[in-house]
């Protein structure tokens, strides 16, 4: 393994800040600062400018940076070719996933994962497809799980699945009795969206736009990341939400929500992402393959069923 005060280091600077360092490395502010402190004490020089909130190499950081990515690269290599040569699964696997992948798939696909791995340490970042996409590009996380399509050349975007968008609303609303609903349909009432970034929100405005709907005469009563909040939301009047049928299951089960489908029906996408790297780990790669193929058996929806608007 490589030198930690290295990769904390190397952290630190990649990503110009000692706080996302942190966040990254799941370490606390404070540690990440020791660590690069010792580093600078070993070199007896300063390695980082610190200043309005900034960070910036030195040129002695500069050398230092230049040789810990070959290092890190190195150790990398090792220990995936020496992972192939034992033929056992270690380590920590940084996964990111949409709320509604992390709430209503990972428990099931991690728990399996991990029955057939038990060494292996998995770490959740949950956040929307938008950013979870940029964190795996910067190698901030090692799989991102995300229901929209990628065109980042440094990305391998693989599909998994393919899920029906519904309109939901409590029992007894105007809509629960509908067959389907256009966009015209349900411009004249309360809207609770996603937040921005999210990539439902995304395939919500383009159904609209494409039924001459402008998105932005929707009456929204509030934009959210988290699911759990919206179905609240939903229950307890405040609007109709656009969700994933994965995610309905339980409520309509209990009878909580009513689920309608769009006219024209909308679909959304979970991909796998992972960094095009020229040596990824086994633990990343047999991860990423373990998600598609299983998903493929957990959803109700087929998997290569074409989406009616862009998921970009």
């Amino acid at each position: 393994m490589a030198d930690r005060r290295l990769q904390v280091f190397h952290a630190v600077a990649r990503l110009g800040s000692f706080t996302r360092a942190a966040e990254t490395l799941f370490m606390t502010q404070p540690a990440v600062t020791f660590q690069v402190k010792q580093l600078e004490e070993q070199f007896n020089t300063r390695l980082l400018d610190r200043g309005h909130g900034k960070v910036s190499l030195t040129p002695a950081g500069d050398i230092v940076f230049a040789y810990a990515e070959r290092i890190l690269g190195l150790s990398d290599e090792m220990e995936v070719r020496i992972n192939e040569l034992t033929d056992e699964l270690t380590g920590v696997l940084t996964i990111g996933a949409s709320p509604t992948i992390a709430a209503y798939w990972l428990p099931r696909l991690l728990g399996n994962f991990k029955q057939k791995y038990p060494r292996v340490v998995p770490r959740l970042f949950v956040g929307n497809s938008e950013n979870i996409e940029n964190r795996v590009a910067a190698h901030e996380l090692d799989v991102g799980m995300v229901e929209r399509d990628s065109s980042n050349p440094d990305l391998e975007c693989t599909l998994a699945f393919s899920d029906e968008l519904m309109v939901v609303v409590p029992p007894g609303h105007e809509l629960a009795a509908a067959s389907s609903l256009r966009p015209i349909d349900l411009q004249p009432f309360p809207f609770v969206d996603r937040d921005p970034g999210a990539a439902i929100r995304a395939l919500a405005e383009q159904f609209f736009r494409d039924g001459d709907v402008p998105p932005e005469t929707l009456q929204r009563t509030a934009e959210l990341g988290s699911l759990t909040i919206i179905k609240h939301l939903v229950r307890e009047g405040t609007g109709f939400a656009i969700v994933s049928r994965a995610s309905l299951r339980r409520d309509l089960r209990e009878g909580s929500l009513v689920a309608i489908s769009l006219e024209p029906r909308l679909y959304s996408k979970l991909n796998v992402l992972v960094p095009k790297d020229r040596f990824r780990a086994r633990l990343h790669s047999t991860f990423a393959e373990y998600v598609v193929s299983h998903m493929r058996e957990l959803s109700e929806a087929p998997a290569d069923v074409t989406p009616t608007a862009s998921l970009l």
